[in-house]
């Protein structure tokens, strides 16, 4: 089968990467409440809902290239952000040279059984992390998935993204709050901080329809489970 076609799918344009777009019976995007849903490889589960005017036609040559005809929106001009500062951008944002990073912890019982989830996306590259972590609080489980996901990141030099829904591990990383508990960890945390060129916490709503953060959780549930 041609590589631009597959039942039920068409290949297309997303910014500036090629995916695969779900299809109607006439071979066209098939739009439910003004997005499409695409994939960046068929033989991976991971689906994305995004904005059905971010998907362009596949061009003959050159491959996704930015779309140079079309007009950028004004924009008013943002303070520069501050290295390791939370902000709340754009989670759903596919900069394939940025490392976006979605961690997520679980406890059951508080102190209890808990698991870690950790989700890394660099360009179509995606990588799933799923680990018991044993009897620990819920924030030590939000702080542990932070300290693995970084320690799992092998070039600092690149930008990286990461997402999490802890208040408590961002007052901690970001905010200057001083640990009354998990100071070990956090200033683990700390130092491995101190390693990447840019390194920025985004804040993210938990259970709000964030794939990212979704992913991390399940991921996280998951590890307790099949402890």
């Amino acid at each position: 089968m041609h590589e631009q076609q597959h039942h039920g799918w068409k290949r297309m344009c997303f910014k500036n990467n090629k995916v695969w777009v779900a299809a109607d019976q006439h071979d066209r995007p098939r739009i439910e409440k003004g997005k499409v849903l695409v994939k960046y490889q068929l033989d991976q589960p991971h689906e994305y809902w995004v904005h059905s005017e971010s998907i362009r036609p596949l061009p003959e040559k050159g491959g996704c290239k930015p779309d140079s005809s079309a007009k950028k929106p004004a924009s008013k001009k943002a303070p520069p952000m501050k290295a390791h500062s939370a902000k709340k951008i754009d989670p759903q944002m596919d900069d394939e040279k940025t490392i976006h990073v979605y961690t997520d912890g679980a406890s059951s019982g508080n102190p209890g059984p808990s698991g870690i989830g950790i989700f890394l996306r660099y360009g179509v590259h995606e990588k799933e992390i799923s680990q018991y972590i044993g009897i620990a609080t819920n924030n030590i489980a939000e702080l542990e998935a932070i300290r693995v996901g970084l320690s799992e990141i092998k070039n600092p030099e690149l930008p990286v993204r990461f997402y999490t829904d802890s208040s408590y591990a961002l007052g901690l990383l970001t905010l200057g709050w001083k640990p009354k508990k998990n100071q070990d960890i956090v200033k683990s945390i700390q130092n491995l901080m101190k390693k990447f060129k840019d390194l920025k916490f985004v804040k993210v709503r938990g259970h709000a329809g964030n794939e990212g953060n979704e992913m991390a959780d399940r991921l996280a549930t998951r590890a307790n489970k099949d402890r």
